[in-house]
């Protein structure tokens, strides 16, 4: 590909919820820059965007994908994100190396959960925005309810730039508001198009929406308005340089209707895109630290020092690893180098790649603005920062995601053994969400993520880029215990003689349930007075009772929400030690714990679900049968949010069940909210359980 300056960039995020068309809308785009020589298909499988096998089979983005190409001259790059929430971290990492948050929302569904993630994200990154309202071909597509969604659930400032013609299946063109022009498309989803005039029955409405346009820019701008109350309107000319400016102020969002099936719309999309939307050079200068820690101002100009950041990874079983960075300042060669600050090495790398979906093509040097890639960097990895080394900066780290269910991971054979700890570790460059852990007490490998989706997905990936394979296992569930009644005069007492020195070591110590509100904590209180336990061991004997609560009382999970007071101990000036006193802790804990009326306690997360009006009943009931409790609803256009509080225990399967529920228009996030007392019938099942895994190990 071609060499662009920086001024002729634009870079363009597809953010939304997940079956919103933002697939769908990319590979058109895809289509009319002469990429592809078909419109390729999500359904059928032939989505130059959706390549990676497990995308093809699910039928849905499963990681984003990026494509350059060239458009009036203008050299655009599009990322296609998804909109699953298992998988949205990803998005978030391609909205920060962006220049404009294109929020697709669908004219059937209106505004659902992961399109409001991703407007607050633009939102709070100051990126220009844009709605791009899809399926208006479809079955109950209805454009006025999807604007009034918009402006209540998003913001006021959501005006339509283009009105539809016609409806649902009957949806053959756009009235152009800025040229006052119909826009009548080809039936046969070529993208060809024809301006005539306004139908008469559709002037009066598309004078009163341009009015809309024109007042909402005229006030932006002091001289603008001047001249509108002179003149009554605006030219085309006026209106289109005021435009630009309101976007990027954020005081006007455009809104465009489009069908990307039949390709109706999604020309006069480009075309506003590359003529109103900023390039690299307008938009505010990105900031990062020094080596001194000094913030530094980082301007996109090509006689400056190089400097980027690395928001993606992928992990390729040929290729290898494939790092994606957009750059901020500077000019990048192809066969050179660069310093990774965030881990103070230098790379090297050879061929500068342009990604165009699945493929790449070669590129001889990249400028401020431009989103590039290179491979088989040795260490570097997403949210790295990389630049000149005499020049030294380091960027704020991407946003971070913390995974929110854990899956046991056990490996089919002992070959298996042997590779799934690294394969997993190359996976987990790939996703930053991911995260790996071992159960020491148990000896189980952990995988944690967003989901079950995601957890299964990345199995998937696992057998067919590494060829390892695992079974998973049902997931761990964090319970916790704690004690519920105080217990005074415990004795922890460790003696133990052999020849030389032995072993002494005594406390007295009292416990008591602790916890503020919903919170369980935990503190230690030193009441040790006249020397009782020499001051050196005073940290043993918290030592000694931390680690025997985390074996737990009765079931082996962690204990909390405890207050130990140690107030008195003998100690021996010979035999006495650390590890007399942590045993000694250990001792006291153990002795005084189980006469705590300890019980079980379970994580309660915060579950906020985005379903149909029509399915606020049976979701409502759901929940009570989940043993969850609903904290308030929200009307939110032709949608409700339930939010509620919901035993974790009870969300594993959740995903599919409410699939079900609202026919896969439904959706939900959740997160950890406390602890509560697990009920006792429950408590059993949970205490019998952890028995049994300790026989089994014991065998």
């Amino acid at each position: 590909m071609k060499k662009f300056d920086s001024r002729d960039l634009r870079n363009i995020c597809l953010v939304g919820h997940q079956g919103s068309g933002k697939t769908s809308l990319g590979e058109t785009i895809l289509f009319l820059a002469g990429i592809n020589n078909r419109i390729g298909s999500v359904m059928e499988k032939t989505a130059l965007l959706d390549f990676e096998p497990e995308e093809k089979e699910k039928g849905a983005s499963l990681s984003s994908a990026i494509a350059s190409f060239e458009w009036k001259k203008k050299k655009v790059t599009i990322i296609d994100t998804p909109g699953d929430a298992n998988f949205f971290p990803d998005s978030l990492n391609c909205l920060c190396a962006t220049d404009c948050a294109g929020i697709v929302v669908s004219s059937v569904e209106g505004v659902q959960v992961q399109t409001e993630n991703a407007w607050n994200t633009a939102t709070e990154l100051q990126i220009p925005r844009i709605v791009i309202i899809t399926k208006m071909d479809k079955e109950r597509a209805d454009f006025e309810s999807t604007i009034s969604d918009l402006s209540s659930s998003l913001s006021d400032k959501i005006i339509p730039v283009t009105l539809p013609i016609g409806k649902e299946s009957s949806f053959s063109g756009v009235i152009d508001l800025f040229k006052m022009k119909a826009i009548n498309f080809a039936q046969d989803a070529s993208g060809k198009f024809s301006e005539e005039n306004i139908p008469e029955s559709m002037l009066k409405e598309a004078k009163s929406a341009r009015e809309k346009i024109v007042d909402a820019v005229a006030a932006s701008d002091d001289l603008l308005t001047e001249k509108y109350l002179e003149k009554g309107d605006l030219d085309e000319g006026e209106l289109m340089d005021g435009l630009h400016k309101a976007v990027m102020q954020g005081q006007f969002i455009p809104a465009i209707c489009l069908s990307a099936i039949k390709n109706i719309g999604v020309s006069f999309l480009l075309d506003f895109l590359v003529s109103v939307y900023p390039s690299p050079l307008e938009m505010p200068v990105r900031k990062a630290k020094n080596k001194s820690g000094e913030l530094v101002s980082l301007q996109p100009d090509s006689s400056a020092p190089f400097a980027g950041q690395i928001f993606k990874t992928t992990v390729d079983q040929f290729i290898g690893k494939i790092s994606y960075f957009r750059i901020w300042s500077g000019n990048l060669k192809a066969d050179s180098g660069f310093y990774n600050s965030t881990r103070d090495i230098k790379e090297r790398f050879g061929k500068l790649l342009v990604p165009v979906g699945g493929k790449q093509e070669e590129v001889s040097e990249g400028v401020p603005g431009d989103i590039l890639a290179v491979a088989k960097l040795k260490e570097s990895c997403t949210g790295d920062t990389i630049c000149d080394e005499k020049s030294q900066v380091i960027f704020e780290p991407l946003p971070k995601t913390n995974p929110l269910i854990s899956f046991v991971l056990k490996p089919k054979t002992k070959a298996d053994a042997a590779k799934v700890g690294q394969s997993l570790a190359k996976l987990l460059e790939e996703d930053t969400s991911l995260s790996m852990g071992r159960d020491v007490e148990a000896e189980e490998l952990l995988l944690s993520g967003m989901g079950e989706d995601h957890i299964r997905i990345t199995v998937s990936k696992l057998q067919r880029k590494f060829g390892v394979s695992v079974d998973l296992l049902p997931p761990k569930i964090p319970y916790r215990e704690t004690i519920t009644r105080k217990v005074t005069g415990i004795e922890g007492k460790h003696k133990k003689q052999t020849g030389g020195h032995g072993q002494f070591g005594v406390c007295y110590i009292n416990i008591e349930p602790y916890k503020e509100g919903n919170e369980y904590k935990y503190e230690f209180v030193n009441n040790i007075v006249g020397g009782a336990i020499p001051r050196n061991w005073i940290p043993s004997v918290e030592k000694g009772i931390k680690a025997a609560m985390e074996k737990g009382i009765v079931a082996g999970f962690p204990a909390i929400g405890v207050r130990i007071d140690l107030y008195d101990g003998k100690y021996h000036d010979v035999d006495s030690s650390d590890l007399s006193f942590q045993l000694a802790g250990r001792k006291a804990w153990r002795e005084g714990a189980p006469k705590g009326n300890p019980v079980i306690l379970e994580p309660i997360m915060n579950v906020e679900v985005n379903c149909p009006a029509e399915n606020q009943g049976d979701i409502m009931g759901d929940i009570s049968g989940r043993r969850g409790r609903v904290l308030g609803t929200e009307q939110k256009g032709k949608r409700v949010v339930i939010k509620a509080n919901v035993p974790m225990a009870e969300m594993l399967r959740y995903a599919n069940d409410l699939k079900s529920i609202t026919g896969g228009r439904g959706s939900f996030i959740m997160s950890f909210s406390h602890y509560e007392v697990l009920p006792s019938a429950l408590a059993d099942k949970v205490i019998a359980q952890a028995g049994k895994r300790v026989e089994e190990e014991e065998e």
